[in-house]
């Protein structure tokens, strides 16, 4: 499958920046020790094959799936082999007590955060939201309060969904990136990028699904997004991680190849790549008949709708008009210089969220509410709907 044919893509973002860097990249990563969190999910793996590709001197993934640290270890072992150096990986949840104890037992020279909730269909309950703030914010607030006296360089990726957020996922890697300039102890960068073209759990990679099971195609007409690979998503997250200074956030930065695109032209495009042709439906119920009839041998349901659920917004955007941003640093790299003079109230926030963690009658619109308190630029619209009463 032709992953950049089917986002109108013609060559990789990244390729030239990572030539250019490619001598640097290798000696720092020999002599150094890692350990990427949140490993086996794909932006994980990708980042993870980038590092394990150039022989570090350690290496240690951690993520909450087992089956995919499984996954992770036969891909490398298959594609790439072995390296010098220690690999190894870990079961652990990092808002336990387990990875506070794995974390004050071993001392790295770069650690990447690569673990999220990254769904906006997360904000239909509170409960799936506090998760959501554990591991997007508090885990985040932790991790700093551990590396205070180590002497490690902290990377911990955001979203372009961080920009002028709408919902709480974009608002919670805001607050993330505010809590990390508010730290004077160590440094860090992050990275703010598009959709991960068929990562885990998106909807293009449901695309993939549908087909395997012989279920319809169903997308948004009326969403654009920035798409790039895992593997591009990777590329950014180590160029921020190893070069990246303190609260610089890195983002795509290529006119000419990266365009917003709309989730129904993907859709078409993917169904041509692998030889189906796209039939628009009409509603949901035709979609899912139409599999039925002996039409479906030669083309295959989609339904196109317009949005009309919380949290979405029409096009995303990788950085703000008041935010400093630098375009001549990098060939195809955007980066944003955090502003250090704005303001966090990370101990209030904490403090409000432990209040609202406790009240069994909290809801929703009290996150929302606490949210707003803290994100003048928060402009959350409640449409009393969620993506999981879509198809």
């Amino acid at each position: 499958m032709d992953i950049l044919k089917i986002i109108n893509r013609k060559r990789g973002i990244f390729d030239e920046d990572i030539h250019l860097k490619e001598e640097e990249l290798k000696k720092v990563i020999n002599k150094s020790s890692f350990l990427v969190i949140g490993a086996a999910g794909s932006i994980g793996m990708s980042v993870t094959k980038e590092i394990f590709s150039r022989d570090p001197k350690l290496l240690h993934a951690i993520d909450i799936s087992e089956n995919n640290l499984v996954e992770l270890v036969r891909e490398l072992r298959s594609s790439k082999g072995y390296i010098s150096g220690e690999f190894s990986t870990f079961c652990i949840d990092i808002c336990s007590d387990i990875f506070e104890n794995f974390l004050k037992n071993n001392s790295y020279d770069f650690i990447l955060n690569l673990s999220a909730l990254k769904h906006v269909r997360s904000e239909r309950d509170i409960f799936t939201l506090l998760r959501m703030i554990d591991v997007n914010v508090i885990s985040t607030a932790k991790i700093i309060s551990l590396l205070e006296k180590k002497n490690s360089k902290y990377f911990s990726v955001s979203t372009d969904k961080a920009t002028n957020p709408v919902n709480l996922m974009g608002a919670s890697k805001l607050i993330m990136e505010n809590i990390l300039l508010k730290s004077d102890n160590f440094i860090f960068s992050s990275a703010r990028f598009a959709n991960v073209a068929f990562s885990d759990g998106s909807l293009l990679s449901g695309f993939i699904n549908r087909i395997n099971k012989r279920q319809p195609i169903s997308a948004p007409c009326d969403i654009s997004r920035y798409f790039i690979t895992a593997k591009e998503a990777g590329q950014l997250c180590l160029l921020s991680a190893i070069f990246g200074e303190k609260g610089e956030v890195f983002f795509p930065n290529n006119d000419a190849e990266i365009k917003l695109t709309s989730f129904s032209e993907i859709a078409m495009n993917y169904l041509h790549e692998i030889g189906k042709v796209p039939y628009e439906c009409k509603s949901e119920d035709e979609a899912r008949s139409f599999l039925k009839t002996d039409n479906s041998d030669k083309q295959w349901p989609c339904y196109f709708f317009e949005s009309d659920t919380t949290g979405e917004k029409e096009f995303e955007e990788f950085y703000s008009e008041n935010e400093n941003t630098d375009f001549n640093k990098y060939k195809n790299v955007g980066v944003i210089k955090l502003d250090d003079k704005k303001e966090f109230e990370l101990e209030n926030f904490l403090e409000a969220i432990n209040l609202i963690r406790v009240d069994k009658s909290a809801e929703t619109n009290d996150l929302i509410k606490l949210f707003r308190n803290f994100l003048p630029e928060f402009n959350h619209k409640d449409l009393g709907k969620s993506l999981d009463s879509k198809m």
